[in-house]
């Protein structure tokens, strides 16, 4: 029984040094790495905006070509509508 104890003892001590050594190299590599990962992300936004802005503005284009199509035969209609109408 008192050498397991010991034997803990002496893991948790390692592992307690390897830590403390482990922890800044491990947080000097992380920090960096979640500091590029950001950056990434946020410019990825910002094109993926863009795309969205490009997609509506384009959408809206076609709209507005469809109720301008749709003025002109209902102007050209009435135009014929009232020419005939003089004829007669």
């Amino acid at each position: 029984m008192l050498e397991k104890n010991a034997e803990r003892l002496l893991v948790g001590a390692v592992l307690a040094l390897a830590a403390s050594t482990l922890l800044p190299v491990a947080r000097r590599t992380l920090i960096p790495l979640a500091e590029t990962g950001l950056q990434t992300l946020s410019g990825l936004t910002e094109r993926v905006k863009a795309g969205i802005e490009i997609a509506r503005n384009e959408v809206e284009d076609v709209v507005a070509e469809a109720q301008f199509e749709r003025m002109r035969k209902r102007l050209d209609k009435e135009i014929e509508m009232a020419a005939m109408e003089s004829d007669c």
